[in-house]
């Protein structure tokens, strides 16, 4: 009854702008992975590893590591982020771990308490961890 020219037309691409959410209220514990952006407004007990964007609202918490391409926290976060391109911390923002990012922007108001390594595109950011304990080596 129904055709279609296009056969492909139903399956979306790896990264066809689609938002990942977890609501206000919702508490998942695990790991999530995902090729989409991710936006948290409730709570997440585990890490997040995604090529797209990161989003943590205001009502936000999350508890492990996370690994992404852009991120935007207005929540908490409580763990290490690493992030390829640019990380912004809103003002009301609290972050407790570490930062290693490329760009990092921080309105007045947020409060970040750990260590940030900035520089130059980061060819390959799960390494990034590595690369930082051998240049502590290096230098003791």
């Amino acid at each position: 009854m129904f055709t279609t020219k296009d056969k492909n037309m139903a399956r979306p691409s790896e990264n066809s702008g689609v938002v990942n959410l977890i609501g206000v209220g919702t508490t998942i514990s695990g790991d999530v992975t995902s090729s989409g952006d991710i936006r948290v407004d409730g709570t997440l007990k585990g890490s997040i590893n995604t090529k797209g964007k990161v989003v943590v609202g205001s009502t936000g918490i999350v508890e492990g590591d996370v690994v992404c391409q852009n991120a935007d926290i207005s929540g908490e976060l409580k763990a290490k982020i690493s992030v390829s391109e640019l990380l912004a911390l809103k003002s009301t923002a609290k972050l407790d771990g570490d930062i290693v990012t490329n760009k990092l922007a921080i309105e007045p108001g947020a409060t970040f308490s750990g260590s940030c390594s900035m520089g130059a595109v980061i060819k390959d950011i799960k390494d990034a961890g590595k690369q930082e304990v051998q240049k502590q080596e290096k230098s003791a």
